[in-house]
């Protein structure tokens, strides 16, 4: 997925968001992200969505307890 990583961590920073986006070894893209549900759920709608140079198939979402142990947005290499 060309620039989806970059794309994420754009818009989950613009968001306020925190978290990170990286590349599994599968082709399959991981976004870990915490904040407001609601500017969450708009993270979400964008990621399904995707970048003009992506193709997205399919968003599954874990829903899981906030931690609070991010405190900025990444990109994972």
């Amino acid at each position: 997925m060309v620039g989806f990583r970059s794309f994420a961590a754009r818009h989950a920073s613009a968001l306020s968001l925190t978290g990170y986006v990286r590349n599994l070894n599968d082709g399959r893209v991981e976004v870990i992200v915490e904040g407001d549900e609601g500017h969450v759920d708009d993270l979400l709608s964008l990621l399904r969505e995707g970048p003009p140079t992506a193709r997205v198939t399919d968003v599954k979402v874990i829903k899981r307890v906030y931690t609070g142990e991010f405190h900025r947005f990444d990109i994972k290499f």
